[in-house]
């Protein structure tokens, strides 16, 4: 596994998790968790999150399905530096026309039905509602799960991207778990100011996607291009013939 990738889609999903307190927080809060005891309060919460979890794994494969496409077309150095691009854009759009666009708003008109749903399950206590609304919740609008799946589809991997989504919904569980147990406790001022962090971290993972697509050589950051290329399926059975000679002569 390339840990660039691990400790980029950690650090969005941490950072995320700031994000969440505002547009997830309400459902967080108000989440029909079992409490016949703490134990049950808990797991309760946790299946929750892995729903999301689960939910964004699947967006991950499809998009870094897309990506290995297009790395296995060669165009694995420009697919890291376009979505790198696409990720620092996504921060830099709204200074220009905030108060005209907003990803979540303008998909917000079309989630209806799955809003309906999630009422309806928000009537059940159980663990399989719990899981369900948690699956569901991953498909709500979210521009911070949007950027993520730039970071999906620049890994140029089905594998990547699947897991590259699924540790970035991890990295939103902590603060997600402490909503939904503790409740909305954080000030707004401190909110204010962590939310801070979120353009900076995408524009960050943004100039890291950049200069992993140019391949400069520079370990962990920038490996060189034949690092970065997704064996073809006529390579990987060269391989393997190669590998089954290599026996036979020892």
């Amino acid at each position: 596994m390339d840990y660039q990738i691990i400790g980029s889609a950690l650090l969005l999903g941490l950072v995320t998790g700031i994000h969440c307190i505002g547009m997830c927080g309400p459902i967080a809060i108000s989440l029909p968790l079992k409490k016949a005891n703490n134990f049950s309060k808990v797991s309760s919460a946790i299946l929750y999150n892995l729903g999301r979890s689960i939910t964004y794994a699947l967006m991950g494969m499809i998009f870094g399905f897309f990506g290995q496409s297009f790395a296995m077309a060669g165009f694995q150095k420009w697919l890291g530096i376009v979505m790198g691009i696409v990720m620092i854009l996504y921060v830099i759009f709204p200074f220009f026309f905030k108060s005209k666009f907003s990803v979540e708003s303008f998909g917000y008109k079309y989630t209806g039905p799955l809003r309906k749903k999630l009422a309806v399950l928000f009537g059940k206590r159980s663990y399989t509602s719990l899981f369900v609304i948690g699956l569901l919740n991953g498909l709500l609008p979210c521009g911070p799960v949007y950027a993520a799946l730039a970071g999906a589809i620049a890994t140029g991997s089905v594998i990547y991207g699947t897991s590259f989504m699924f540790l970035f919904g991890i990295g939103t569980i902590p603060i997600m778990l402490t909503l939904s147990l503790i409740g909305n406790k954080i000030s707004n001022k401190l909110r204010t100011k962590l939310a801070k962090l979120i353009p900076v971290t995408i524009v960050i993972l943004g100039l890291l996607f950049i200069l992993r697509g140019m391949g400069l050589g520079i370990m962990f950051i920038s490996p060189p291009d034949k690092k970065l290329k997704v064996p073809t399926e006529q390579q990987m059975k060269q391989k393997g013939h190669n590998s089954i000679i290599n026996k036979m002569k020892h």
